[in-house]
C-alpha cells in the first residue's frame, strides 16, 4: 500500500444482507482480518442510518486516514464518495448492492475479498463526478421510469430487495404510469419531448449489466445524456434486452449526447434520483459534470479503460 495512515471500512449492514445483522458481523470481522493480516491499522464500522456513511466517512478524514473503504451499493459508494470528493483520501468499494453499477464500470471485483484487495493494494485512479440538483453522483442519475423504481424500491425498505425485485417493479411502471414531456437542454441545444426516461450518466450502466450510457467514461470531464422516448410498454419489453447487450443506442427514439451543462425543465416538480437514491426537485433541475473529482482504488489492469 503506496500511503501509511489508517483506513477505515465502512460497512452497510443492508445492502446485500436482507437486513441480517449476522452476515454484516461477519463482513466486519472479514474486514477486519484483512487489515490485521496485511499489518495495516484502520477502523471497521457499519452503518445505522440514512447519512451515518458520510458522517462517517467525514470523521475518517479528520483523523487523517488514507483510504475509506464502502462496502455497500450504489447508494453507500455514493455517501462515502461524497465526502471524499476533490480531497487526497482515496475511495475503495467492495461491491454489496443490489446493482453495483460504478464498481463494475469501474472493473472491481464482486468477491468480496479480492475486492478489499483492491481497495488496499490496488492503483490510485482520478475519476469525475456529476451534479444534479445540487447533489453529487458517480454513478448515474436521472428521472422518468428509472427515478420511479428508485422511489419504489426505496420505499419497501427490506421487502425482497434484489436484481429480481427491480425488474418486478420496473415491468409493474411501465403499465402503470405515463410518460412526462420535458424540455432538455444540452450544451444550448433545446429538444422537448415526451420521455420514458432521461438518464444523466457518468459511468455506462446501472448495474447487472443494464447499460444505460454505452461511451460513457468516468474520466472524460462530460456527462452523456440518454433520452428515451415514450413508447409502449409491449415494446419497452421487447427492447430492453438491448439495454443489456449495450446496444440502446440503436434502439429507435433514443437520443444519446455528451454535454457538460444540461437543463431538463418540466410542468411539474421533478422525480428523481442519484446513484439509485430518490429525490423531489423543483420543476427544471441542472446537471453538470464535476471533472477530476474523486480518487479511487481500481484494478491496475482497468486503469486505462475505466467507462
Amino acid at each position: 500500500m503506496a500511503r501509511s495512515q489508517r483506513v477505515a471500512v465502512i460497512i452497510n449492514p443492508i445492502s446485500g444482507t436482507g437486513g441480517r445483522l449476522d452476515v454484516a458481523r461477519r463482513r466486519a470481522e472479514r474486514a477486519a482480518a484483512l487489515l490485521a493480516t496485511r499489518g495495516v491499522g484502520g477502523d471497521v464500522f457499519l452503518t445505522g442510518h440514512p447519512g451515518h456513511a458520510r458522517e462517517l466517512a467525514k470523521a475518517a478524514l479528520a483523523r487523517g486516514v488514507s483510504t475509506v473503504v464502502a462496502w455497500g451499493g450504489d447508494g453507500t459508494v455514493n455517501e462515502v464518495a461524497s465526502a471524499l470528493v476533490f480531497r487526497e483520501a482515496a475511495l475503495g468499494i467492495v461491491p454489496g448492492g443490489s446493482g453495483n453499477g460504478l464498481a463494475r464500470a469501474l472493473g472491481i471485483p464482486c468477491d468480496p475479498d479480492r475486492a478489499l484487495e483492491t481497495a488496499l493494494a490496488g492503483r490510485e485512479y482520478v475519476m469525475d463526478a456529476g451534479e444534479l440538483d445540487g447533489r453529487l453522483f458517480f454513478n448515474v442519475a436521472g428521472l422518468g421510469l428509472d427515478a420511479r423504481v428508485a422511489h419504489r424500491f426505496a420505499a419497501e425498505g427490506l421487502v425482497r430487495r434484489g436484481f429480481l425485485r427491480y425488474l418486478a417493479i420496473t415491468v409493474h411502471e411501465l403499465f402503470s404510469s405515463s410518460a412526462d414531456t420535458h424540455t432538455v437542454v444540452a450544451d444550448g441545444r433545446a429538444m422537448r419531448t415526451r420521455a420514458l426516461l432521461v438518464a444523466v450518466a457518468n459511468a455506462r450502466q446501472y448495474g447487472n449489466g443494464a447499460v444505460i450510457a454505452p461511451s460513457a467514461r468516468v474520466d472524460d470531464g462530460l456527462l452523456d445524456v440518454v433520452v428515451v422516448g415514450d413508447r409502449s410498454p409491449i415494446r419497452a419489453l421487447a427492447q430492453m434486452p438491448r439495454v443489456f447487450m449495450g446496444r440502446i443506442a440503436s434502439v429507435p427514439g433514443v437520443t444519446i449526447r455528451t454535454a457538460v451543462e444540461i437543463e431538463i425543465t418540466s410542468a411539474r416538480p421533478v422525480l428523481y434520483h442519484v446513484d439509485g437514491e430518490p429525490y423531489v426537485g423543483g420543476a427544471s433541475i441542472v446537471a453538470q459534470p464535476r471533472p477530476q473529482a474523486l480518487r479511487v482504488m481500481v484494478p491496475a489492469a482497468r486503469l486505462s479503460r475505466a467507462g
